[in-house]
């Protein structure tokens, strides 16, 4: 498909600004989420201190749940389209499926380049859940409730075992000598089983996000203002307070050892992380409430609707930065340096974001998930 005219948006349609904000704040808070996982150590200093403190507090295991959440609205709002286009159920569900497969296996690519990935348990979510796209209010949110509790566990209880056992809390010392071991070392046989497993970890936030899409919460955020409002303060009030226990002893500020506190903090650190990804959203959605016009915003859209390239490419990056057969920053740099990086790969996501705009170009990711699950070419009649 050749680019559009230079300085404008290939053609999306009639949409609001505020989901396609949400995923371009969002992938600012999925990198800074990562980059400590990729350090052989967070340093000591007070600046390494304080930006732990900080992506802990604010990215670490809420920004994978706003980007869950966006996922499941994306979902309720690919079923409005194409029932609003006639499409029937059957044809939607296949739909769905097929974009469901087509995630599952750009995930699996990616793990290959790096075992931080969500893409494929989107797939397979998708896949095994596609029905919920249009059951009802109460099932979703029975799903969501059944869900929430081994949800969060299956994110909170490894990490604390691996402490308790001293097992390093970052993937650094598991990184090959090489590009081959590296990718055979990704290749594990578990995959399959760790990608469906944890399925149930982004039910609650995926059944959520289709919920808020039937509200069309953040394509109307003016209708919803005092919703928003109240979403944004008190569940970051809440997320802040859930979140902070754990924080302190991440940090070394608190320093806990008994087992019992330790998975208790986890566990409400990953719970309040849905709250704080839901709050996330909410204060983008009342940003959308003002012009959006502006250069900064403009630019912060046009990365969100190319999200899933930029969170591919963020991985690239990590590899180039961080490995030993690359340029081997990982025994370099401490937190705080780790949160410039951050930083600036977003900067520099913005631009390049920002240039595909002008010339009117889309995400290849998102070129390549269109173009997959689009309906098979049909027969001509008699053939």
């Amino acid at each position: 498909m050749p680019p559009s005219r230079p300085g404008t948006e290939v053609p999306v349609g009639t949409r609001s600004p505020a989901p396609d904000l949400a995923r371009g704040v969002m992938l600012l808070a999925i990198a800074v989420a990562h980059v400590p996982a990729l350090l052989a150590h967070w340093g000591t200093g007070a600046p390494d201190r304080a930006a732990l403190f900080a992506g802990t507090l604010l990215a670490e295991d809420q920004a994978r749940l706003m980007f869950v959440l966006l996922f499941g609205y994306g979902v309720g709002q690919i079923l409005r389209r194409e029932t609003g286009r006639g499409a029937d159920w059957p044809d939607i569900r296949s739909l769905l499926r097929r974009r469901g497969l087509v995630l599952l296996l750009i995930g699996f690519v990616h793990t290959l380049l790096l075992p931080l990935d969500i893409v494929a348990v989107y797939g397979a979510a998708l896949l095994l859940a596609a029905p919920l796209a249009r059951a009802r209010t109460a099932t979703l949110a029975w799903v969501g409730a059944v869900a929430l509790v081994p949800g969060v566990l299956l994110v909170s209880a490894p990490a604390v075992a691996l402490a308790q056992a001293g097992v390093p809390p970052t993937i650094a010392h598991l990184m090959a000598d090489g590009p081959v071991a590296h990718v055979a070392d990704n290749l594990q046989w578990t995959w399959p089983l760790e990608t469906l497993v944890s399925v149930v970890s982004v039910l609650p936030a995926m059944v959520l996000g289709i919920g808020a899409s039937r509200l069309r919460v953040l394509e109307e955020p003016a209708r919803h203002r005092t919703l928003l409002v109240r979403a944004a303060v008190l569940l970051t009030a809440f997320s802040l307070a859930g979140r902070l226990p754990h924080t302190l002893v991440v940090t070394g500020i608190w320093p806990v050892e008994a087992s019992a506190p330790l998975h208790a903090f986890s566990a409400l650190h990953v719970l309040a992380g849905h709250a704080g990804g839901v709050a996330a959203a909410a204060l983008v959605g009342l940003w959308a409430l003002r012009p959006t016009d502006g250069p900064f915003a403009t630019a912060v859209i046009a990365l969100g609707r190319r999200s899933l390239t930029f969170y591919l490419f963020q991985s690239v990056v990590f590899v180039a930065l961080f490995y030993p057969f690359t340029l081997d920053l990982a025994d370099d740099l401490g937190a705080a340096a780790g949160l410039g990086v951050s930083a600036a790969l977003w900067a520099v996501s913005l631009l390049l974001a920002e240039w595909m705009r002008r010339t009117g170009r889309r995400g290849p990711a998102e070129t390549l998930l269109r173009r997959l699950t689009a309906r098979p070419w049909s027969l001509p009649a008699g053939r």
